[in-house]
């Protein structure tokens, strides 16, 4: 058993994205007319100007418009916000089936109760959550190396149990979160510094937050930003200034991944 639901967008209390509607869309985008169309959803030519004109009327401006003349003799096409909503509508589409996906697999249908729905709707106090894709996973006996291409262009690696990916059902080409704790990230000025450590993310110290014994080292590795908590005294030994180059040093067994 799963659990199934349709999709809609609203304006106010007006539906004016439903399934059916986006197909049309699609099939606009595909054929360029609007009689091709209605008969690949199916609808009837009435039917499918009646959606038209419904979603024209509720967006703040056209979805679609006619074309008149031309070599083909004109046709129907969508307009250039048309085209971001049936690119936005895709990618919420698909949130919408992981989500389903997962309360799927946490439900237990015999009984009717959720499991574990508190471990999927928590939140985690894990200063830093990076989003990422997943570029290459290597298994070993017991443990897997992920490899994952963060906004910024660096790659992080997280080394989690062959059973974790498993279970996250990880594989190339997925989107994903890296998590680690700030007091997990080491900083060093010492560009050349040689460390076992697996994932070296140099940036610019963009803030320092002083404490009484602890300070908050915020480092900006271009398009993500990388939270250390150090003692007040690290961040005097290493004579670290706003503006200052710095490496960010994260173990990669620190890292946790989330999908």
């Amino acid at each position: 058993m799963e659990f199934l639901s349709g999709l809609s967008l609203a304006n106010g209390e007006q539906s004016f994205l439903l399934e059916k509607r986006m197909a049309l869309l699609r099939a606009i985008e595909t054929t360029g007319s609007l009689n091709s169309a209605a008969k690949k959803v199916p609808l009837s030519y009435k039917g499918a100007w009646d959606m038209i004109d419904a979603m024209n009327n509720l967006c703040p401006v056209p979805v679609v418009e006619k074309v008149t003349g031309g070599v083909n003799g004109g046709g129907t096409k969508l307009t250039e916000y048309g085209k971001n909503l049936v690119k936005t509508y895709k990618v919420i589409e698909e949130e919408h089936q992981k989500f389903l996906n997962t309360i799927s697999h946490i439900t237990d249908f015999d009984s009717g109760n959720l499991k574990l729905f508190r471990r999927f709707n928590m939140q985690i106090s894990a200063r830093n959550q990076l989003v990422g894709v997943v570029e290459l996973i290597e298994n070993g006996k017991i443990n897997a190396s992920i490899y994952i291409k963060l906004k910024s262009g660096y790659t992080m690696v997280s080394v989690i149990t062959n059973g974790a990916v498993e279970n996250l059902g990880l594989i190339v080409g997925d989107e994903v979160v890296t998590i680690f704790k700030s007091s997990a990230v080491l900083l060093a000025t010492d560009m050349g510094l040689n460390i076992s450590a697996r994932n070296k993310l140099s940036g610019v110290v963009e803030t320092i937050n002083f404490g009484e014994v602890n300070s908050e080292v915020v480092v900006n590795i271009g398009s993500d930003l990388i939270a250390s908590v150090i003692t007040k005294n690290a961040v005097g030994n290493l004579d670290v200034k706003v503006g200052d180059r710095v490496t960010a040093i994260i173990k990669s067994s620190d890292v946790m991944i989330g999908k």
